[in-house]
């Protein structure tokens, strides 16, 4: 295995965008809404095709202004449905996701002839690319732009949970009681969901929806099993997306090799990773559990079918 400076930007490019993701994302898996970042990766693509139509430019602002207000009219409109169509929240997401992103495709195929918009791009991003799409800082060092992009997103979603944590957990936890004493907890959620979506839109550029949806979801999903204090969650499910993101290129690197193939997307065994972390987790608070169930069992009851000694 030879590993290069290229290799080192993919892992921080891949490890930013896995981090960010994953702190929005613990309190979509407490809100019971995982799907929702989901349900926003893929409805940002009508709004990457309606920039470009009517713009006729595909600049990064333009496309990352088109794709952020798509992302926040899928939440709008998901919330819209489940109240006033009095349909399942789930079943909600079902039905705006897939239809802002059939729309997006027949937009797309609209702009094929004038441009190269390809919605494989926006699936599986180009992270093995980013190192070289560099911009030079303090005339100095030459830096992806992927990585300021998806660590901008970061040092955002940082900021949002240290300024709102004490709202966010209790509108997380009770969104009743959070507006008995004065937490706007219906403000709380379009917020989160405008968080979810700006860093979506910051991620997927490079490190495609796929790394977006699984770390999303994943980390704070495998951090859940094995605390239930809010903070410990938070800190483990960053941990488990930095772990992917690095254990998951050098899967990518050196896995297919063993198998005859040279290698494979960074973006799919980074996702892959987080998922075998997932089943180790679960794996373990599963014997965990058993033994305790076994330790619990009163004295009496173990002893019951022994005959005493008399």
């Amino acid at each position: 295995m030879n590993w290069t400076m290229f290799d080192t930007w993919i892992v921080i490019v891949g490890a930013l965008g896995a981090m960010a993701c994953a702190l929005p994302g613990c309190f979509l898996v407490l809100r019971r809404m995982s799907m929702m970042g989901d349900a926003i990766s893929h409805a940002v693509l009508p709004g990457l095709a309606m920039a470009f139509l009517i713009t006729a430019s595909r600049t990064s602002v333009t496309m990352f202004i088109g794709a952020a207000i798509a992302g926040v009219l899928t939440a709008v409109f998901t919330q819209w449905v489940s109240k006033f169509g009095m349909v399942d929240r789930g079943a909600a997401m079902g039905i705006v996701f897939t239809t802002l992103f059939a729309l997006g495709l027949l937009l797309i195929v609209q702009a094929a002839d004038h441009v190269d918009l390809d919605p494989g791009c926006v699936l599986y991003g180009a992270i093995e690319l980013t190192p070289l799409d560099t911009i030079r800082l303090f005339s100095r060092w030459d830096v992806p732009r992927a990585s300021l992009v998806v660590g901008g997103a970061l040092v955002m979603n940082i900021l949002f949970v240290l300024l709102l944590f004490k709202e966010l957990r209790i509108s997380s936890f009770d969104p009743e009681l959070a507006t008995t004493v004065g937490v706007n907890a219906t403000l709380m959620h379009y917020l989160l969901m405008t968080v979810v979506a700006i860093t979506t839109v910051a991620a997927f550029e490079s490190v495609g929806s796929i790394i977006v949806i699984a770390m999303l979801i994943v980390p704070p999903a495998t951090a859940f099993l094995l605390t239930q204090r809010l903070v410990a969650m938070i800190v483990l499910s960053v941990v488990f997306a930095l772990i992917s993101a690095v254990v998951g290129h050098l899967g990518a690197i050196t896995v297919p090799r063993w198998f005859g193939f040279e290698d494979t997307r960074t973006a799919g065994m980074m996702s892959a990773t987080a998922g075998l972390l997932f089943l180790v987790v679960w794996l373990f608070k599963l014997v965990q559990n058993r033994f305790q169930t076994q330790a619990e069992i009163p004295e009496s009851e173990t002893s019951a079918h022994v005959s005493p000694d008399t």
